[in-house]
């Protein structure tokens, strides 16, 4: 599991004073950069193996401006090319936001998906749910 702590800024709320819902996806993959750490430590553009291919959220109590948000995130399901990203954002414990990301290690100049190598697969266990 990682966690990362998110400071919502008066420009996320909405018109009803409440956190837009369209601050949640940035959130979120702000929250995956320590996975995309993991996948490709560089952080380097030019080599970027991953393709995102699907997000979902599910907005489960609103959230406000004022008190931090913490995003938890955990590997779901490693597949041979996939990684089933789960992540919950909590705001005073309370669960507010439940999302689901799915990467696919890419080879972008082949526009194929290439297995997850041995390495990146043996970090990513370590962030695996318990079921």
């Amino acid at each position: 599991m990682l966690t990362t702590t998110i400071q919502p800024r008066f420009n996320d709320t909405d018109a009803l004073g409440h956190i837009s819902n369209t601050s949640f996806p940035v959130w979120f993959e702000e929250a995956r950069t320590a996975l995309f750490e993991i996948f490709h430590p560089s952080l380097d553009i030019e080599t970027w193996p991953l393709i995102l291919a699907k997000t979902e959220i599910d907005f489960l109590a609103q959230t406000y401006w004022g008190s931090e948000v913490k995003i938890t995130t955990y590997i779901g399901k490693l597949g041979s090319s996939s990684c089933h990203i789960i992540q919950e954002a909590r705001q005073k414990e309370k669960l507010v936001a439940r999302g689901l990301a799915i990467l696919i290690y890419f080879d972008y100049e082949t526009n194929k998906s290439v297995s997850i190598p041995q390495d990146i697969r043996e970090k990513l266990s370590q962030h695996l749910v318990k079921k």
